[in-house]
């Protein structure tokens, strides 16, 4: 693999070996595409978790298309492949490099609120609902914005239709795909919640028995519901007979007869299917390192929150600390900006973000000085005022950070021309609401859970508490990195909910301060802090002689047997593209370029 550091603002190569893999054969459900953590080469590159959606991405690459119709395969690919994870119920944020205006773009394609939600939405006789019986009930499902954000995207930079792209997704749906280890774990963990819906049982258990590893999945009525969306568009999803479904199914759960589960309903109509917009938001961007750093705007946090922890680490040289000082520096740069994050972002329609003010340097400055390399700050920890810095402030109610689910699923492209997308998108918790649209072959997100179900802090004002057509806050941090000239360097993402934020930060330190790889850099064993007493580490840390180093300064660790499952795309001085995925992480991850170099 390349070493790469980063000096004056660009990517400078350092030899070493290069790991590469050729591009997969159009996806077939025997056998399966080879399944390969890194690629490097020239004609366009995909990184996403599975390797079928990879190879739909190449195979748009392949006969012309660009980085968004790639994009776009892709995405209805995991929909197909990764159905837990993500899929046209439920919804996302795309970020998009224009080589052609050297210029970065961002859609808004986050699930809303129905229009007659309030405060109380998951509020019954003055005490928030049980989080289990938000998650599975009609009550946490919002309109998807996933088909939307396709429209959205391939409306202002796509080069081929809709209907061409949906073909590598169709087919795998239609024809199956091979069951992996991660898909039959993540339909256990399920089981229980899809028995008590008839749909959803019988597309994801099927003849009543988790499917078998090597076994073929097939998804008739998926397949079907694509070629509906092929033949008439997006809006297919949004008026008419699927809508009505996609209501009816929120509105009146069809549990099985005899469960014992509260399902409650939900009070989405077709007004709200069809009042639905994606918002093109101007991205959020700091200076770091001499590289200019782009992310998501609010209603996400994800843009300000790495924004912010990278201003505070902008002031320390991160690339000669010892591993133990990175690593105190990183856990308590993000403690500080989920403290401000928890306190300040909510959806921008209903809440006065101040963005501006997060992201500047004058700010994280005045945060950045109540770090000491001997002491661990004290957590939850107190906001600060964004609009009026003061040095070192630690006065105030701190807001805790509230629960999101970790399933979502990322995938970064690159193409001939330079185009870049990083595109993330959920349903949120691992099988979403668990309800499966009857004869549609989708599952229905929960995103509205990300909603806080009461204040955090009744004597904190909450940015993030339900309203009619409101977006929730999300963590989701699609990240594109430009030098100097305005030319792409790196773009990475994750799931993971809250750690998102955690992977995104730590991921993008690791290849431009500590000289990592891309590869290396996402294998790397992570560390998240989300302003909580202890921070949670994954086993390759939790057994290192690091943990002892930072206990003994004060820190207190939980174990996370898994943060996160990133990609990332890096392009390299002479031209070539970096793809990069996973090595371990949900089974590993599939990095594809369209024409392989050794």
């Amino acid at each position: 693999m390349r070493r790469s550091t980063v000096r004056n603002g660009s990517i400078v190569a350092v030899a070493a070996t290069v790991l590469s893999v050729g591009a997969a054969a159009p996806p077939t459900a025997t056998p399966p595409p080879v399944k390969e953590p890194v690629a490097v080469g020239y004609g366009g590159a995909v990184a996403s978790v599975d390797a079928d959606a990879s190879a739909a991405g190449i195979e748009v690459l392949r006969k012309g298309g660009n980085a968004v119709d790639a994009a776009v395969a892709v995405a209805a690919a995991l929909g197909v492949t990764e159905p837990y994870s993500a899929g046209i119920g439920g919804g996302g944020y795309f970020v998009h490099y224009d080589a052609g205006t050297r210029t970065v773009h961002t859609i808004d394609g986050r699930e809303t609120a129905p229009r007659s939600a309030d405060a109380n939405l998951f509020v019954e006789n003055g005490k928030p609902i049980p989080f289990e019986e938000g998650m599975t009930s009609g009550r946490g499902v919002g309109t998807p914005g996933t088909p939307a954000t396709w429209k959205t995207a391939l409306d202002a930079w796509g080069s081929k239709p809709l209907r061409t792209l949906l073909e590598p997704a169709g087919r795998l749906a239609r024809d199956g795909f091979t069951v992996d280890a991660t898909f039959r774990a993540q339909t256990a963990a399920n089981e229980a919640r899809f028995r008590d819906f008839p749909a959803s049982s019988a597309l994801f258990l099927p003849g009543g028995q988790l499917p078998a590893v090597g076994s073929t999945f097939k998804n008739p009525d998926l397949a079907r519901t694509y070629e509906k969306l092929a033949r008439e568009g997006v809006g297919a999803l949004y008026k008419g007979p699927l809508a009505r479904d996609i209501v009816n199914t929120v509105r009146t759960p069809p549990v099985r007869d005899g469960a014992t589960r509260v399902v409650r309903s939900g009070d989405l109509t077709e007004g709200d299917l069809a009042a639905y917009e994606t918002e093109r938001r101007r991205p959020t961007k700091i200076s770091y390192r001499g590289l200019d750093v782009y992310g998501m705007a609010p209603s996400s946090s994800g843009g300000t929150s790495v924004g912010e922890a990278l201003n505070i680490l902008e002031r320390t040289d991160l690339s000669t600390a010892s591993p133990a000082a990175y690593l105190h520096r990183f856990i308590e740069a993000s403690r500080i900006a989920f403290a401000d994050r928890g306190r300040w972002v909510g959806d921008p329609a209903f809440e006065d973000v101040p963005t501006r003010e997060l992201l500047s340097q004058r700010f994280a400055d005045s945060r950045a000085c109540l770090i000491r390399d001997d002491a661990v700050l004290t957590s939850p920890l107190p906001p600060g005022d964004p609009r009026n810095p003061a040095a070192c402030a630690a006065g105030g109610t701190a807001a805790p950070t509230t629960y999101e689910g970790e399933n979502t699923t990322h995938l970064t492209v690159a193409d001939r021309w330079g185009n870049v997308v990083a595109y993330t998108l959920t349903i949120e918790s691992t099988g979403g609401s668990g309800i499966t649209v009857p004869g549609r072959g989708f599952l229905l997100n929960n995103e509205l859970t990300d909603f806080s179900f009461a204040p955090a802090n009744p004597a904190v004002h909450d940015p993030n508490l339900p309203g009619p057509g409101k977006r929730p806050r999300s963590s989701i941090s699609p990240t594109i990195v430009l030098d100097r000239h305005g030319r792409p360097v790196l773009a990475l993402g994750s799931p993971g909910g809250a750690t998102i934020i955690t992977t995104v930060l730590q991921t993008l330190t690791g290849v431009v301060d500590r000289g990592l790889p891309l590869v290396e850099a996402i294998a790397a064993p992570r560390a998240s802090q989300r302003n909580q007493a202890t921070t949670e580490l994954e086993p390759g840390l939790w057994n290192s002689p690091l943990r002892g180093e930072l206990e003994a300064i004060g820190h207190g660790f939980r174990q996370n047997p898994e943060i996160g499952a990133a990609t990332g795309v890096q392009r390299l001085p002479d031209g070539r593209w970096v793809a990069a995925a996973e090595t371990v992480r949900r089974g590993g991850g599939s990095a594809m370029v369209v024409r392989p170099v050794h």
